[in-house]
C-alpha cells in the first residue's frame, strides 16, 4: 500500500486573493514505513512575500526570485504522487493551493477524496484536544526540535510520524479494522491470501497398524502404553452365574 504524507508552504491563506505556494514537500510511505523517497521543491511565487507569511516559514521572495515555477516542477509532482492516497495535515488548505497551482498551469484538480486528513483523524481520536502538528509530535514523544520554521519537508516527515501513530502505532496490521477505513479515517490493510482447503488429520487404518509394528520392534514398554488403564472387566453371562440358593419364604 504506497501513501503520500504532503505538506506545503505559501505566501497566505487564499490563493482567491492571489496567495501561491512557495514549497512543497512529499514522503512516500509503503505499508506505513518510510521508503526514503521524497519529492522537495521551493516555488518562485511571481509575487511579493507577506511578512507575517514570512515569519511562519522563513522563506524570502530574495531567496525564492531564483527558483523554479510551479508549472516547471508539475510534471515531476504529479508523477510522483500518482494515484496515492494523500495524506495531509489540514487537507483543505493544501488540496486548495495545490489544485489552484493545477489549474493555473492547464491541469486537472486532483479529487479532495485522494486526501486523508489528519487533523480530522486526531480530532476523532482525541476529542477536546489540540490537534496541531506539535500538539501531537508532544502528545506522541516525536521530536520537533529542529522545527524552529514551518518547512514542508520536515512537516512531512514529522507528519509521517504521527500517521503512523494515529493508524495504530508500530503494529497498524494487529488492529482489527472493519470496511474499508479504519475507525480514525485511516485505510483499513487488506493481504489477499490463496485458499488451501484444509487438510485430513485422522490416520488411516493403514498407517496406524504401521506405527504400532514400529513401536513393537522399536520401543520397550512405551510410557505411554504403561500408563493407559486397563479395559474394564465384562460382567459375566448370565449362564456362568453361580446358581442362588431359594431362600425361605
Amino acid at each position: 500500500m504506497r501513501e503520500i504524507v504532503l505538506d506545503t508552504e505559501t505566501t497566505g491563506f487564499e490563493p482567491s486573493e492571489g496567495h501561491r505556494l512557495v514549497e512543497i514537500g512529499c514522503v512516500e510511505l509503503i505499508n506505513h514505513v518510510a521508503t526514503g523517497a521524497h519529492f522537495h521543491k521551493y516555488c518562485n511565487p511571481e509575487r511579493d512575500m507577506p511578512e507575517e507569511a514570512q515569519r511562519v516559514h522563513g522563506l524570502s521572495i530574495e531567496f525564492l526570485a531564483d527558483k523554479p515555477l510551479f508549472g516547471d516542477i508539475v510534471d515531476d509532482f504529479l508523477a510522483f504522487v500518482g494515484s496515492s492516497p494523500l495524506i495531509i495535515h489540514n487537507a483543505q488548505f493544501d488540496m486548495k493551493f495545490i489544485n489552484a497551482e493545477l489549474v493555473r498551469c492547464g491541469r486537472a484538480p486532483l479529487p479532495m477524496e485522494q486526501a486523508v486528513d489528519t487533523v480530522q483523524m486526531a480530532r476523532r481520536k482525541f476529542p477536546g484536544a489540540p490537534a496541531s502538528l506539535d500538539a501531537l509530535c508532544r502528545r506522541f514523544g516525536i521530536d520537533n526540535s529542529s522545527r524552529t520554521y514551518h518547512g514542508a519537508l520536515l512537516d512531512a516527515q514529522l507528519l509521517a510520524e504521527v500517521y503512523l501513530e494515529l493508524v495504530g502505532g508500530r503494529e497498524p496490521g494487529l488492529a482489527l479494522a472493519t470496511g474499508g477505513r479504519d475507525g480514525d479515517g485511516g485505510r483499513a490493510i487488506h493481504i489477499d491470501r490463496p485458499y488451501r482447503a484444509p487438510r485430513p488429520h485422522a490416520a488411516t487404518p493403514e498407517e496406524l497398524a504401521a506405527h504400532a509394528e514400529f513401536v513393537a520392534k522399536r520401543l520397550k514398554k512405551p510410557l505411554w502404553l504403561e500408563l493407559e488403564p486397563p479395559a474394564p472387566a465384562s460382567a459375566p453371562a448370565a449362564a456362568d452365574a453361580p446358581a442362588r440358593e431359594p431362600q425361605p419364604a
